[in-house]
Parts: structure tokens; sequence; C-alpha cells
């Protein structure tokens, strides 16, 4: 098993899925966001496969019918690397996905992850103020929590009392007091948040707003003075605002309480090892939004080589839509005026550079192909 941790972690596997079929056990290796597969095992290994892994993880290896959570970590090149594990009973054997969790990707701080100039500025200035809320949104395997973990790591000080509120807890950080939600017993993000706020805060993350009484308790105590970090499932960053609303907080609220609404996504980077000019015709370039020039632009593309397994790619980046909350924009929130509305001003007076806008920076100056353009951004 540890041959298959190194293997995985060599090759830059985010995550290590371990999948029973009917004749073999399948395991296939994430990386940089899409699933390959790494090799497959006779099935009469199956068992003792996955007994060590729950082993490893302090599992209950008796136990085969229902899904269980553990983790465990490893050593791996001089760096310790965290990883979290999910047992789910299927029809042939237990599917186990291993999550790794590197603790030194946090530390590089928000400059490394790759996000433009501009929005990370946007960013910066909402994190600069004493309280209100930051919401981070966007689908999952996005890197919000990596986002919010990064913030956390740089405003972490003796003279702050920093406490996190998660399920799972992903990353464990020295000098923050983390909690996990158990909802079976009833600390759930609501009734952890309320005695969360009895710790005398001055930041709370909160892993995810999921209901109205999360969202009302944590707006209500961002108004109160603390720094609330959270995120949201939406597409867009004005998309998070209506999401609040829909939940059934009163407008006047998100609009008093919110500093900044922002939207991420991952998209992958061309491997610098197969990196070569690639010719793209003016009339593609026209339908997707892009500004054909005279002195025409250079892309590249990657052509595949063993240092990116013959993908193309190597690595990601993070683009970041982040619309900074001013009076004008309470104003509209106040009068339930529609996401659309409030992302056309945000781009128009605030200078807000959308998903699609900060990818097609990244093709211009060739960090990124205009497949990976289209496959994570959307048109707005």
């Amino acid at each position: 098993m540890s041959l298959t941790l190194n293997e995985a972690l060599k090759r830059r596997a985010s995550d290590i899925h371990i999948e029973p079929c009917e004749k073999s056990l399948r395991i296939r290796y994430r990386i940089d966001g899409n699933l390959v597969e790494a090799l497959n095992l006779p099935k009469k290994n199956q068992n003792a496969v996955i007994a060590r892994v729950k082993i490893m993880s302090k599992l209950d290896i008796t136990e085969t019918r229902v899904p269980q959570d553990g983790r465990f970590k490893i050593s791996f090149e001089g760096k310790e690397i965290d990883f979290r594990v999910s047992v789910l009973p299927t029809t042939f054997g237990g599917k186990i996905v291993l999550r790794a969790l590197d603790k030194s990707s946090l530390s590089i701080g928000l400059e490394k992850l790759g996000f433009l100039p501009g929005p990370l500025k946007t960013f910066k200035d909402a994190m600069a103020r004493p309280y209100g809320m930051i919401l981070v949104t966007g689908p999952t395997g996005s890197g919000k929590s990596t986002t919010l973990y990064s913030i956390i790591n740089q405003i972490n000080s003796p003279e702050r009392n920093i406490i996190t509120l998660e399920d799972p807890v992903e990353y464990e950080l020295e000098g923050i007091t983390q909690i996990q939600a158990k909802p079976e017993i009833g600390l759930t993000f609501a009734s952890g948040l309320k005695s969360v706020l009895r710790q005398s805060p001055d930041v709370v993350m909160i892993g995810e707003i999921r209901d109205f009484d999360t969202a009302d308790i944590a707006i209500k105590a961002s108004l109160t003075g603390q720094l609330i970090l959270s995120t949201l499932h939406t597409n867009d960053a004005a998309g998070a605002i209506t999401r609040l609303i829909d939940m059934g907080v009163e407008p006047f609220l998100v609009a008093s309480s919110l500093a900044l609404s922002s939207a991420q996504r991952l998209m992958r980077k061309i491997c610098p090892g197969c990196k070569e000019e690639v010719e793209i015709p003016d009339s593609v370039l026209e339908r997707v939004g892009i500004e054909v020039k005279k002195g025409k632009s250079v892309f590249y593309k990657g052509k595949g080589c063993q240092r990116c397994n013959s993908t193309g790619y190597y690595g990601r980046l993070g683009i970041l839509e982040a619309l900074l909350i001013d009076d004008k924009v309470r104003d509209m929130i106040m009068k339930k005026v529609s996401s659309d509305d409030i992302k056309t001003y945000g781009m128009k007076e605030l200078g807000m550079k959308t998903l699609r806008d900060n990818a097609i920076e990244n093709l211009m100056i060739g960090q990124t192909t205009l497949e990976e353009v289209l496959r994570v951004t959307s048109e707005d």
C-alpha cells in the first residue's frame, strides 16, 4: 500500500480511488483534476488492501455495511502528508477514496495560488477590513478550502483568536482552534457557531453555509465585529448574494454584513517541458469573445511528454472573480436587484474581472490553452 501512496504523490495526485470491480480491484489517481487509471490488482488482493487502509485510518475492519471516515499521516520526501479517507459500501465491496492534503502548500500564501493581480488586490482589500463577511463560492474541488486556509495562515498571529468550524477538518493548523461538526450528535454548523461566538473570536471560518440558520448567525456575527470567512455553492460572485436572500436572510442584513463575494475555479497549466506555439483561427477567437489584433497574439499548448504523462498539462492555477461590496451594491441588494444587474455593475463600474476574463487573460499570457478556457468557464 505504501508503494501505491508514494507513486501517487510522485505523480502529484490529489486523490486516490480504490474501486472494487467484479473481477479486479481498480486504482485510479486524480491528477490536475482528471482521473487517470493507475493499475488493476487481482480480486483476491481486495480484502487485504481494504483492511490495510482501514487499519491505517483507525477504522473498524469488521464494519462493511455503512460508510466510514478516517484519516492518517505519512512522511513523503521530508514532508508530512495527511490523508483523509472515505469508505463507501458498494456492490463489489468497499470503495475507498483517499484525499491527499499537503500542509506545506498552504504556507505559500495567496500570491502563489495563481490569481491575477487585479482580483487578488480586491480580495486583499476585503481581508484588511476588521469585520464583515467574505464568501468564496464555486463547485466542489475548485480550491475554495485552500483559499480560505491560505487567508487564515496569512492572518494567523498570537493577537488573534481564530476559530474554524468544519465538516470535516481538512488541514490541521497550529495556533488555530478547529472544531469538527458532528450533525448526528447535534453539533451542526448553526449550533456550533452559537458556541463559537461565546469564545470571543476575532476571525471565524465556517466550512460551508448550507442553511438559513447558519447563514443568519454568521451574518449577525459579522455585524458584531467578527471577520467571517465561508463558502457557498454558486456559479458566480453575484449569485452568492441572491442565494443568501433565497435562503431567507433579510436583504438589509446581507447588504450591511457582506464585505466581498468571490467565485473561483481551477485551470490546468500548460506543461513547461513540452510547450509549443499553436495557431487559433480568428473566427474561433471571435466566437469566444477574444479581440483579434493585427499583430497576431501567440498561443500555446502542451505537446505531451513524460513529465506531464502525455497530457500537455502540469499543475493548476486559480482564477478568481472578486466583487467588492460598495454602497451602490448595498443599495442594489436592498432593492432586491437581480444578480445579473449586480454583476454588470461590478464589471462596468468596479472593474470586476469575470471568471471568463481571468481565463482569457491566462490564455493571452501563455499559461493555459483555449480548450481549458472553454472547459472551465462559461460565457458571461
